[in-house]
């Protein structure tokens, strides 16, 4: 069965919102919204867009963070009876031409993790697009692997039998350390994935939650963290690869 939908976090993105679920809508995809504790005017909106067909909506209490309200997302979207959830953030980056090709991918490869591949533009605040190479490379050293790219860029189509398997196994970051932390997890458990590439577009008007100093401190601990990991299962990982 391949029954996607699209899975968007959203936070005080009332003015972009819109226009990204219209967008999804035309492509055939239903929109599973998570309210991560938006403010009034926001939240006024997502209430309003989850009275079309085929747009649902959770609201935490709480704010969660990026990757709780992912989680919560996906969660709600097996409830709902969906087989995969292209995650899409809910600020307009991401290129929402691309949903087609992304879907028809994970169709055609119905157990692997589509993910995207960002190819920037002159948008991109540098000191982010600097950063991500240093994450870039740590992700390498603990998946023991040049197999994942990029593991900063949301813009994913998860099977979600296998990537709730991880979630509810294992704690998983749950703000901006989520999207890397899930990917080398995944590739621990030899969890097949694919890459395409995506343009990336950062509005000059948009609204970014990433605190650079924290959110880095948060990636630089949940490194850390994977790297003990990645020590313990080094065995284990090379042992597998060598039989294959």
């Amino acid at each position: 069965m391949h029954k996607p939908c699209a899975v968007i976090p959203v936070y005080n993105h009332e003015q972009p919102l819109p226009g990204v679920v219209a967008a999804l809508l035309r492509a055939g995809l239903p929109c599973v919204l998570v309210d991560d504790a938006s403010h009034a005017p926001c939240a006024a909106v997502l209430r309003q867009l989850a009275e079309q067909p085929q747009v649902f909506l959770v609201s935490l209490g709480a704010n969660q963070g990026k990757g709780g309200a992912v989680m919560t997302g996906l969660r709600e979207a097996a409830r709902l009876g969906f087989s995969h959830a292209l995650q899409v953030d809910a600020d307009g980056q991401h290129d929402l031409a691309d949903v087609a090709t992304f879907v028809a991918q994970s169709q055609a490869h119905p157990q692997a993790l589509i993910c995207g591949y960002p190819q920037y533009d002159a948008s991109v605040p540098k000191g982010r697009l600097y950063a991500r190479y240093l994450t870039h490379v740590w992700v390498w050293i603990n998946s023991l692997s040049l197999a994942i790219p990029d593991s900063m860029c949301g813009f994913r189509v998860y099977p979600l039998p296998p990537t709730l398997a991880l979630i509810d196994a294992v704690r998983l970051g749950r703000r901006m350390d989520f999207d890397p932390e899930i990917l080398v997890r995944l590739a621990w458990r030899e969890q097949p994935m694919r890459w395409l590439p995506t343009r990336v577009h950062y509005p000059q008007d948009g609204l970014s939650h990433f605190r650079l100093v924290h959110d880095n401190a948060l990636i630089s601990r949940m490194h850390a963290k994977l790297f003990v990991g990645m020590l313990l299962r080094a065995p284990m990982i090379l042992w597998r690869r060598w039989r294959r």
